[in-house]
C-alpha cells in the first residue's frame, strides 16, 4: 500500500535542507548503491534495468514550479538508482517538456536510454512532430521511437526505419494500450524487423502470453510493458490486503514490488514502465529490479494467491 505521510510541497522543501536519500532513508539508500537487474535489448545484445520509468499523467505538469521539481526529484533518484529507460509521447501533455527541463537540470545524465513515440496523422507529418519532441526532450536523439496506438503506421514505421538506418535513431518500436489491437501488433511483429513492441501485461490482463511474447522471443523483439498496475487500480484493490508470507522470499516488500516482480520475471519482458512522480514511489518500484525473481512454479503460485484475494 501507497502512502501519503506527507504532502508533495512538504517533501520538496524537506529534500530541499535534508535531501531526498536522508529523508526516504536506508531503503532509497540501498536503491542508490545496489544495481538494478537487467535484461539484453535481442537486437543488439544492450543491457536495459528491468523496470525504467513512464510519464503519462504524471508529468503533466507544465510550468508548476513545485511539480517540475517534483519530477526533477524523481529523475535524480531514478539515475542514482541505475535507471535508464525513461518513456513518453507527444500524447502526454507537457511530460515531454517537463522531462526536457528534468534532464538539463541534472546535466544530460549519460545513462539515459531515450524512448518517446510518433502519434500524429497524416504520417507525413510525423519528422515534424518527432523533432519537435527532440527539441523538448533536449537530446541529440532519441535511443527508441515508436508508433503510438500503430497510427497511421504504414507511413510512420519506413519513416523511423529509414531513420535508423541513416544514425538518426537507433531502435524502431510500435506499441497499443488496446487489447484489441493485439492482432494487428502480431502481423507487424511478424512482418517486420522491429526492435521493440510495448504492450500492456500485469498480473490480471495476460493475453499477451498466449501470441504475443512468445512470438517476441521467437522473432528478438524486445518487450515494454505500460500500464503495469492498470492505472494505479491494482495497487487500490490490494491496498490494505496482505502479501503472502512467502513473498519475503522473492525480495517483496510491498505490493509494487510483488506486482512488478510477476510481469519482469517472464523471459520475454525486457522492461516494465511504471509511471510516478513520487521519489517514494519510484524507490518501491525499482525495488522490482533487484533481489530474487520468482521462477514459473513461484509465477503461478503468485496468480492462486491474487486470485483468492
Amino acid at each position: 500500500m501507497r502512502h501519503h505521510s506527507f504532502n508533495r510541497r512538504s517533501f520538496l522543501q524537506a529534500a530541499g535542507t535534508a535531501g531526498a536519500a536522508a529523508l526516504l532513508g536506508p531503503d532509497l539508500l540501498r536503491a542508490q548503491t545496489t544495481p538494478l537487474l537487467t535484461r539484453r535489448i535481442p537486437s543488439s545484445s544492450e543491457e536495459l534495468p528491468l523496470v525504467g520509468l513512464g510519464s503519462w499523467g504524471v508529468f503533466n505538469v507544465g510550468d508548476d514550479p513545485v511539480g517540475r521539481a517534483g519530477c526533477t526529484a524523481v529523475l535524480r533518484s531514478f539515475f542514482a538508482a541505475g535507471g535508464r529507460l525513461i518513456d513518453s509521447s507527444p500524447m502526454y501533455g507537457s511530460s515531454q517538456q517537463v522531462i526536457g527541463h528534468a534532464l538539463a537540470e541534472l546535466g544530460m545524465p549519460s545513462r539515459l536510454f531515450a524512448a518517446d513515440k510518433v502519434w500524429i496523422s497524416p504520417g507525413a507529418k510525423g519528422r515534424e512532430q518527432i523533432e519537435a519532441s527532440r527539441r523538448f526532450w533536449r537530446v541529440p536523439r532519441f535511443d527508441l521511437l515508436q508508433v503510438h496506438n500503430l497510427l497511421a503506421w504504414e507511413e510512420h514505421l519506413p519513416a523511423l526505419f529509414a531513420m535508423k538506418a541513416a544514425g538518426q535513431l537507433r531502435y524502431v518500436g510500435i506499441t497499443t494500450s488496446h487489447g484489441r489491437r493485439h492482432g494487428d501488433i502480431e502481423q507487424l511483429m511478424r512482418d517486420h524487423p522491429l526492435d521493440f513492441v510495448q504492450v500492456t501485461y500485469n498480473i490480471e490482463d495476460r493475453e499477451i502470453e498466449q501470441r504475443i511474447l512468445p512470438l517476441a522471443a521467437d522473432r528478438g523483439i524486445a518487450v515494454i510493458i505500460n500500464r503495469p498496475f492498470q492505472r494505479g487500480d491494482l495497487l487500490r484493490r490490494f491496498a490494505g490486503k496482505p502479501l503472502p508470507p512467502w513473498a519475503a522470499d522473492l525480495d517483496c516488500s510491498g505490493w509494487p514490488q510483488f506486482l512488478l516482480k510477476f510481469i519482469v520475471s517472464h523471459p520475454a519482458v525486457t522492461c516494465a514502465i511504471p509511471a510516478t512522480s513520487r521519489v517514494d514511489h519510484l524507490v518501491e518500484d525499482l525495488g522490482a529490479a533487484r533481489g530474487r525473481l520468482p521462477d514459473a512454479a513461484q509465477r503461478r503460485r503468485m496468480l492462486d494467491y491474487v486470485r483468492t484475494l
